[in-house]
């Protein structure tokens, strides 16, 4: 299935298949769009919408029952498609508030947060999801919608919500004029703790983000 069959009439809009992948597509387009850099003061706002619909489409695949392949082997898709330049120009963008701290799994007990990268997170996701978007175009629709859905419980479904929860947390604090705590020094080749981080916050006050990212504080 080519890009040009990809949204054809002769598909059915109610079929699963195809609302799943017009989902995945719409968010490949948008982070795309974004990464160029065209119009940064929208930027976290439209990733957060766009985060926030692919989750939708996360959460019907994971509510849907095991999907099994056509293929007992999955075919080969060949290489990946190379995103570090999307990877760098997502950083470039989001620049202030690329780190964040996480905590990769909240039913470990006593797990500490780790430093994670918004631009890394969408750069993952993106890279899984092209690779179910090859099966998809390739005709094998049940192959890609089996990667998605294993690709969403073990990798893109929780990278995807911890980025939604910083991206989230952004807004909030810009909408409700709190200041922001800046992980100062924080870095993604570092393993810190809770007091560790404690000690690296910085105090970063809202507006010194807020208009390069289009945020605009209530009055």
């Amino acid at each position: 299935m080519s890009d040009a069959t990809l949204h054809e009439t002769a598909q059915d809009p109610d079929d699963f298949a195809v609302q799943i992948a017009d989902q995945v597509e719409s968010f490949l387009v948008a982070v795309m769009e974004v990464a160029k850099g065209d119009e940064p003061d929208s930027a976290v706002p439209f990733l957060l919408l766009e985060v926030s619909q692919l989750l939708l489409a996360g959460g019907r695949l994971g509510a849907h029952e095991d999907i099994v392949p056509d293929e007992r082997y999955e075919p080969d898709t060949g290489p990946d498609a190379d995103v570090d330049e999307l990877r760098e120009n997502l950083a470039r963008l989001l620049e202030p508030i690329d780190v964040y701290s996480e905590v990769f799994d909240p039913y470990e007990p006593r797990k500490a947060p780790v430093p994670a990268r918004i631009s890394d997170d969408l750069t993952d996701v993106i890279t899984d999801l092209r690779h179910g978007m090859a099966h998809y175009r390739a005709g094998r629709t049940s192959e890609a919608l089996w990667w998605w859905q294993f690709s969403y419980f073990s990798n893109w479904g929780s990278t995807a919500s911890a980025t939604l929860r910083a991206l989230q947390s952004i807004v909030a604090h810009v909408r409700l004029n709190q200041p922001l705590e800046e992980l100062d020094g924080l870095d993604t080749d570092q393993a810190m703790g809770d007091e560790t981080l404690e000690i690296e916050a910085g105090r970063v006050m809202v507006e010194e983000i807020a208009g390069p990212l289009g945020l605009h504080q209530p009055k």
